[in-house]
């Protein structure tokens, strides 16, 4: 019996001291990588210190996420992204930060799904009783129920039973939009680019369209080039409001 309470005790011991490492390992490699960072900018490397500080605030976002801080490490991460796709930056892979985001993202979606569904539940419970009680006032103070009290009553009832059915709807995931979704990937937009022919792309999918197959619009067929690119702010608004309304979307297959 000792020796096995004791064997427990070592493992807990290991398991907290492999999650303590992994921790401090991000956070260990974010501040190095700010400090690194910040020797580029005093030399004027610029693109250096960007890529520096996306990494920091990649590295610190993980970190902040194994410490089951979500909302901070979320917002590191988003931090890291938007560096990144604005200067282009290619040492930290942008795929690899959005996953993480759209992970973290997504865990938290559920969670807030999940108490949002039971705190629904409890409240129709509750609205329900409420009703009953009101019906079986009315009918003692009227000497019985009549039908119209009846019909009332089911009216209201019904109307109680869509109100929280369509609460429920508003969370439970559907199609995203065709016009969230790169025409290539099919999935939802996270850099758009819109070509001259007003068809929008992920940027990332188009540039690797070019390297792979040639240089034109893979929807019109027309000679294409990076520099024809423009940058599809309302739809990169668009695609930012339905996220914020249905985090789970945020969802990776």
């Amino acid at each position: 019996m000792n020796s096995s309470n004791s064997s427990s005790r070592e493992r807990e011991r290991g398991m907290s001291t492999t999650v303590s490492f992994t921790e401090s390992s991000y956070a260990k490699q974010a501040e190095q990588l700010k400090r690194d960072g910040n020797t580029y900018f005093n030399k004027q490397r610029f693109g250096a210190a960007i890529d520096a500080y996306t990494e920091a605030h990649y590295m610190l976002g993980l970190a902040l996420l194994q410490m089951k801080d979500y909302a901070e490490g979320v917002k590191e991460l988003e931090k890291a992204l938007e560096l990144g796709i604005g200067a282009k930056h290619k040492g930290c892979a942008l795929e690899e930060i959005w996953l993480e985001l759209a992970k973290a993202k997504y865990t938290e979606w559920e969670r807030q799904s999940s108490e949002r569904s039971w705190k629904l539940q409890r409240l129709k419970e509750t609205c329900e009783k409420a009703l009953e009680m009101q019906y079986a006032l009315d009918a003692s103070n009227a000497d019985g129920a009549n039908d119209e009290d009846a019909n009332a009553y089911q009216e209201h009832f019904e109307s109680l039973g869509e109100v929280f059915a369509k609460a429920l709807k508003d969370d439970t995931p559907t199609e995203i939009p065709d016009y969230l979704c790169c025409k290539i990937t099919l999935d939802i937009l996270r850099d758009p680019v819109i070509t001259p022919s007003g068809v929008t792309y992920e940027r990332a999918a188009l540039l690797d369209h070019f390297q792979k197959l040639g240089k034109y619009d893979p929807v019109t067929r027309e000679p294409l080039d990076e520099h024809h690119l423009v940058p599809n702010l309302a739809i990169k608004e668009a695609v930012q409001a339905f996220l914020e309304e249905h985090g789970w979307a945020y969802k990776i297959d």
